[in-house]
């Protein structure tokens, strides 16, 4: 940026787009929910604004505290928001950014070229939603401060000291009579934010402490610091997977006058898994940019394995699905005014985004490949399997669909339908075994709860090629039950959801170690093989009491050690305490009452915050390497005596 350019970003540099009226009435308007993932995404916003500084060059460093009274601080080394009267709106600038919707800099392209955040909310709603915020500015040697209440000014912008300094400190109190049910930050959702940023943004130190907790008489506190960007992101994400060649495959460049940036291995596994950013936004919908991907890794590997003769015996047909697996990649780019679509408004629509990016992965895989010849055949080698297995789970994948409900092979026989026609009312159970199952058949309302029993521990999806998935009986007994088709050759993991036959899809299992491993399973399936129903909010995972504590006819479930501890405490001598080993030890009254009755039941709903960590998290823990898996448990076990 030009020294004009910078003395352009003033008061006057600020453009105020609408008023914030409606934020604090219809919150989930401006930041998706008022649930977890909401009171997070207030830090996020106000963490793009620093982000921003960095992405135009003013600032290389950025501090988020977790206060211990959970307030959030944000502070960055930037040039500091400006202070100086604006001319419309005749307040102070930084008044305007916190109270004005939309309002900030990233709106003047003299100011930012592009900007992240998610499509200009902007830290106004932060404050609109916030019991108490403070915004303190260093700039031109000298300190500025105000306050503000649930969005409201509490003073002018006033003078506050002096400094040597430049940069903004924002610290906000959420407002808990919004965010009623969750009052708590997660410090690892954070964490991992926090991560994926500094991984996009490569040479900024971003550093999260949480002064709720201490470890070892210090605050538990990471930085997060990426020399090499995206190539690092992929050996982090990638780091319980065998690679398929030795180094990570990656371009950094513009075309089209679009920021261009990729990174890509190959590995031994059997899934695909790309993840594509705009702005620093996680695209979970994809768009043109993955579209331009896929367009230019197909063409250049296909027209390389061609000329090169490494086809010449292949008997199958090689489709696009089959050069992505295996492949782990990320694509992000940077775009002035970003145009999103889809259900969630995470899915990129620029139309010339999809040349540059098909433009900048040919020419990176040609460059790759033609010097490194050895590598290339490897990963051809790779491709041609891929198409031979795509094959057989073709044949596979028809058997499944001839089983369906759409295809006339009926239900399978130990399903429990339900009575009730409407899928938005009903809600199938996954039960681990027949004994558990039949205890929940007895237990349920029948009019809206089917229950599917399952035998054993189902098929780790995760080490296995997709023709054994499809060929497994009890993956094949979900598929038929839940109504939903296997895919189509173009897209083998496409579901037909307007055939979902229940909008609730339950995993209950045992609440021990066997249990939690089967669940994982499932999951695991789900996310690999399912995962729309998990995005659409389908998949949940209830939670059967550990504890039954009683004296005399005095009965209380209990759902972890600390609520029993109180209740041993609270009942006094003559208390007892017994175990649920399994679903199979209550009785149906008790299952229903506990673990299945709408009115009394608690549900954990399965979501997907992170995509890149989620796959990160079920590689580690489905995978052959056990050395991380063994850690990962002995740091989030709940069960004691665990043997990895």
């Amino acid at each position: 940026m030009t020294k004009d350019q910078n003395q352009q970003y003033s008061a006057d540099s600020i453009q105020a787009l609408e008023g914030m009226e409606h934020v604090r009435k219809r919150p989930s308007m401006y930041i998706g929910d008022v649930g977890l993932r909401g009171l997070h995404h207030l830090v996020y916003e106000v963490v793009d604004n620093s982000i921003d500084e960095a992405m135009a060059g003013h600032c290389d460093q950025i501090s988020v505290i977790i206060n211990e009274n959970d307030s959030i601080s944000v502070e960055d080394n930037g040039r500091g928001i400006p202070v100086g009267m604006h001319k419309k709106e005749g307040v102070s600038a930084l008044e305007v950014v916190m109270t004005k919707i939309g309002a900030g800099g990233k709106f003047d392209k003299d100011s930012y070229k592009v900007s992240g955040g998610l499509h200009g909310v902007g830290v106004s709603v932060v404050n609109a939603l916030s019991d108490h915020l403070t915004a303190v500015v260093h700039r031109d040697g000298k300190v500025w401060q105000q306050e503000y209440e649930k969005g409201k000014t509490l003073y002018p912008v006033k003078e506050v000291g002096k400094t040597d300094k430049t940069g903004t400190i924002v610290t906000f109190k959420p407002d808990l009579s919004i965010f009623k049910d969750v009052e708590k930050y997660s410090y690892e959702t954070l964490a991992n934010r926090m991560r994926e940023l500094s991984y996009l943004n490569k040479g900024i130190k971003i550093s999260l402490t949480d002064k709720r907790k201490k470890v070892e008489g210090d605050f538990l506190n990471e930085e997060f610091y990426s020399e090499e960007g995206l190539k690092e992101f992929i050996k982090f994400l990638d780091e319980n997977r065998e690679p398929l060649i030795p180094e990570v495959i990656a371009i950094e460049g513009e075309k089209n006058n679009i920021p261009v940036e990729v990174a890509m291995i190959y590995n031994s596994s059997f899934n695909e898994n790309i993840h594509s950013y705009v702005n620093n936004i996680n695209t979970h919908e994809g768009g043109t940019h993955l579209s331009g991907f896929r367009r230019g890794l197909t063409a250049t590997l296909k027209k390389y394995a061609e000329s090169s003769g490494l086809l010449d015996k292949v008997k199958v047909e090689i489709s696009g699905d089959d050069f992505r697996e295996g492949l782990t990649a990320i694509i992000s780019v940077k775009v002035a005014e970003p145009q999103f679509e889809g259900q969630t408004k995470t899915k990129l629509g620029n139309k010339e985004v999809t040349s540059a990016v098909s433009q900048a992965v040919s020419e990176m895989l040609e460059n790759y490949l033609e010097e490194h010849p050895a590598e290339a055949k490897i990963i051809v080698d790779k491709v041609v399997l891929a198409a031979q297995a795509r094959h057989a789970a073709r044949k596979a994948r028809e058997m499944v669909q001839r089983k369906t409900v759409m295809g006339g092979g009926g239900l399978p026989g130990k399903l429990s339908d339900c009575s009730e026609q409407d899928p938005a009312l009903c809600e199938i159970y996954l039960v681990e075994g027949d004994s558990a199952g039949g205890t929940a058949k007895q237990g349920r309302d029948r009019n809206f709860q089917a229950i599917l029993p399952l035998r054993g521990k189902i098929l780790n999806v995760e080490k296995a090629m997709q023709h054994k998935v499809f060929e497994n009986q009890e993956i094949i007994n979900i598929y038929t039950a839940l109504g939903v088709t296997v895919g189509t050759e173009e897209d083998s993991k496409a579901l037909n959801l307007e055939k979902l036959r229940y909008h609730k899809i339950v995993i209950m299992c045992d609440a021990d170690v066997d249990g939690s491993h089967i669940s994982t399973l499932i999951l695991t399936f789900f996310f690999r093989y399912m995962r729309e129903l998990v995005e659409n909010g389908h998949v949940y995972i209830a939670t059967p009491p550990l504890y039954l504590v009683k004296r005399g006819s005095k009965k209380v479930y209990a759902w972890n050690d600390e609520d029993r501890d109180k209740l041993v405490n609270d009942f006094g001598t003559g208390a007892s305490v017994q175990r649920y080993k399994g679903l199979g030890e209550m009785n149906a009254i008790q299952l229903w009452d506990t673990t299945m009755n709408p009115e009394s039941r608690t549900f954990r709903q399965v979501s997907i915050e992170n995509a890149g960590e989620a796959d990160r998290v079920f590689s580690m823990l489905m995978g052959e390497d056990v050395p991380p898996r063994r850690e990962f448990i002995e740091k989030n076990a709940t069960y004691a005596n665990i043997d990895a």
